[in-house]
């Protein structure tokens, strides 16, 4: 399944927010450097889907808000 994140680093807490069945909000602490938040961002999705991060792959935007992520079986 593939879905799109609006990443917002450096927030106050760490969530996932579903706006719908493929469009979520992923807010974490973690500050966008030496990609940080892109790991951070990837380990609360592969918490909120319990399944486990290797299983979890950004597809597109590592350097953007907008992420494209693939969730599920590798």
């Amino acid at each position: 399944m593939k879905i799109f994140v609006k990443a917002k680093p450096d927030g106050c807490e760490d969530k996932v927010e579903r706006k719908d069945d493929t469009h979520f909000i992923v807010e974490t602490r973690e500050p966008p450097v030496n990609n940080r938040a892109n790991l951070a961002i990837k380990n609360l999705l592969a918490r909120y889907f319990k399944i486990e991060a290797s299983k979890v792959r950004m597809i597109k935007g590592f350097k953007e808000s907008s992420k494209l992520f693939e969730i599920g079986e590798k």
